[in-house]
């Protein structure tokens, strides 16, 4: 009896089959039914696998799909992806990442945290702060609605609020780039310039193509090595 592809090892016939199941869907642009297709076949552990895999369509396709449906177990291997030498497949890894990370609560926060995005992106930065409160309220284990409530207080020029915000996201969930590079940002303009450069190094250590933190990290170094007046 033939063997399901759910139950096949990741090798190389299994990979070919899911490049020929995904390949359709990403031509459509049909993702939803491209993720529940996918889902019948791959668990996220066999599209965690994929991401090592010797063939570059293979790991781009499994990228891809992990944004779809990804879980928090996907969550170290994408971060490992990260540091491929395929821009278009660490890419790919970085949009998977940010997609778990924002449903990575239940049902109810995930809903405040998107109407709170909502709100941060059209400025009005109290009633998305509010939404985040709610969305910690409802899940107090969600990370992004922490660093979310960062964003918002960094653009408040609430630095200090910032900083244990991201402090709290990174408790959670230590391979969260983002919330590093904005404890930075946070500590760069409090004058905390030798925290701002750890964070710098740090986030880029996690992710290293996030080009505008690599500029900012240069651009604090550049500081620290000016002589004192």
């Amino acid at each position: 009896m033939a063997m399901m592809p759910s139950e096949q090892q990741p090798g190389r016939d299994d990979a070919q089959e899911f490049l020929n199941v995904l390949e359709p869907f990403v031509r459509t642009g049909d993702l939803n039914r491209a993720a529940e297709c996918i889902g019948r076949s791959w668990c996220s552990g066999k599209l965690c696998a994929f991401l090592k895999h010797s063939k570059l369509e293979v790991r781009r396709a499994a990228a891809m799909a992990l944004t779809l449906l990804g879980d928090k177990k996907a969550i170290d291997p994408l971060v490992a992806a990260l540091q491929d030498a395929d821009p278009r497949v660490h890419e790919l890894a970085e949009d998977a990442l940010w997609a778990i990370w924002f449903r990575a609560g239940n049902n109810r926060a995930c809903c405040y945290l998107k109407c709170g995005t909502h709100h941060l992106k059209h400025g009005n930065l109290d009633t998305a702060t509010e939404k985040f409160n709610l969305a910690i309220q409802s899940d107090p284990e969600f990370a992004e609605a922490y660093n979310q409530r960062a964003i918002a207080c960094y653009l408040a020029e609430r630095y200090a609020d910032s900083i244990a915000d991201c402090r709290r996201v990174l408790a959670i969930m230590p391979q969260h780039f983002g919330a590093m590079a904005g404890m930075g940002h946070s500590h760069a303009h409090l004058g905390h310039f030798f925290d701002a450069q750890r964070c710098y190094q740090q986030a880029l250590e996690i992710n290293p193509h996030m080009d505008g933190i690599a500029a900012s990290l240069a651009e604090i170094r550049s500081l620290l090595e000016k002589p004192a007046t």
